[in-house]
């Protein structure tokens, strides 16, 4: 179980800041999951600096719990975009079939940032 810990702990902490500069670098990539009633550019930044400082707050052990609990909460509360997303006759990455799959890998995600919040 500890190695299981350990290589979640590497997987979220390069995901979430890899995710987190894209959202900074190339937020267009995003703005398909963006509801038209929200500001693109404001909520590039915001979630891209969330991704990022939680991201690498994983790979530090005195920020690893709080860090997997905000990966956490933030996953779920996205989650429901990924749904709206899988409602769209064209969603915003991938074909219908990828959207569709999305949706349960969020829950996956969300279990593992479960367990690294449980281990840290």
């Amino acid at each position: 179980m500890e190695i299981l810990i350990i290589v979640l702990k590497i997987i979220f902490g390069s995901f979430f800041s890899f995710a987190g500069i894209m959202h900074l670098i190339k937020p267009k990539i995003f703005n398909g999951f963006i509801p038209k009633i929200f500001p693109k550019k404001i909520v590039n930044i915001v979630i891209g600096l969330l991704e990022l400082i939680l991201g690498l707050g994983v790979f530090f052990s005195t920020t690893q719990e709080i860090s997997a609990l905000g990966i956490l909460f933030l996953l779920i509360f996205l989650l429901p975009i990924h749904v709206w997303d899988a409602t769209k006759i064209k969603p915003a990455i991938g074909s219908k079939k990828i959207a569709m799959v999305r949706i349960p890998f969020q829950f996956v995600l969300i279990y593992g940032a479960y367990l690294i919040y449980l281990n840290a």
